[in-house]
């Protein structure tokens, strides 16, 4: 359980998205619950979801029209993807509007959703935004549902998805995330197969050992948006149900390890944390820098990363 004062600080006002979400997943409240229907209902009035809403242009976008992809990570798509995560839903009319010209303008072919500009989708894209629609509301919308029967049809049979069309990777979350996003209930056996073989796919690779091959791999972070690091894998794979896995224990470990003696966690950095290659070739070439979209100080303790450490921990029975 978290320490009582960790838990007042989570369910403090000042930021309805955490509150509400550690009133969820933490204290494990029905959405009819009173405190649970007005932290939802103010998430949009207060805090992080309304300081990016106020930032909003009231055509729908953010930062410019002309591309809702960038700048990575202050324009429209990393935006809704930041809002969703943070509670806000399709009940708030600007929220609405701009989830809809973000469908529109990456249409998927077939009539999903992640798709470029000749309607072909790409695998991230068409996770992260399924993942986000169903936590903003659309879980019934076919637009999702085809993009779920998208990510079906286009996993490797072994597990997994490649990202890059370059054979099965780590980068393949996303897939597995809109489906943990999904009630079990509305889950077809396909679904079922398909996560079933992406978890392996993960659980085989030990997310203890990752690091050793990509050096931000045991920095937390927040918002994440398409980067995978230990606590994305396993705030992943416990949502799925993989808690009690035995290859889970030492990425577990780790996890607690990363505890601070008052019960909290640390924000270790915000994306871009880029390394080797990518470093360099950004170093040439700043104007192409990805811009962050901070929300918490980095070095700092981190509600965010916090609640999503305990909401593992939970999950996993500890």
């Amino acid at each position: 359980m978290a320490p009582k004062s960790v838990l007042r600080w989570l369910l403090e006002p000042d930021q309805p998205s955490v509150r509400w979400r550690a009133l969820t997943q933490l204290e494990h409240r029905p959405a009819s619950d009173p405190d649970v229907r007005a932290a939802r209902a103010a998430i949009p009035a207060r805090g992080w979801v309304a300081d990016l809403l106020a930032s909003r242009d009231p055509a729908g976008w953010w930062v410019h029209e002309e591309s809702l992809y960038t700048p990575k990570y202050l324009s429209t798509n990393f935006v809704l993807l930041t809002i969703a995560d943070l509670g806000g839903d399709r009940s708030d009319a600007r929220i609405r509007a701009s989830v809809e010209l973000w469908a529109r303008r990456f249409a998927l072919a077939g009539g999903g959703v992640g798709g470029n500009s000749k309607g072909t989708g790409h695998h991230c894209i068409v996770g992260n935004m399924a993942r986000a629609m169903i936590q903003m509301g659309y879980a019934d919308d076919p637009r999702v549902r085809r993009s779920l029967e998208w990510l079906e049809e286009t996993a490797d049979p072994k597990g997994g998805w490649s990202c890059w069309g370059v054979g099965r990777n780590l980068d393949s979350w996303e897939g597995l995330s809109a489906f943990a996003a999904l009630p079990r209930a509305q889950w077809t056996a396909g679904m079922t197969r398909v996560v079933e073989r992406g978890a392996e796919f993960f659980l085989e690779r030990e997310l203890h050992r990752q690091g050793a091959k990509y050096a931000p791999w045991y920095r937390f972070h927040y918002p994440v948006h398409y980067y995978y690091d230990l606590l994305v894998g396993l705030e992943i794979l416990t949502a799925l149900g993989y808690g009690d896995d035995p290859r889970m224990r030492p990425a577990l470990d780790h996890l607690e390890s990363r505890r601070r003696r008052d019960g909290r966690w640390v924000l270790d950095a915000n994306h871009p944390d880029v390394v080797g290659p990518p470093a360099k070739w950004y170093a040439a070439h700043p104007g192409q820098r990805p811009r962050p979209l901070r929300l918490e100080r980095a070095g700092q303790p981190s509600k965010m990363v916090t609640l999503r450490a305990l909401t593992v921990l939970d999950r996993a029975g500890r």
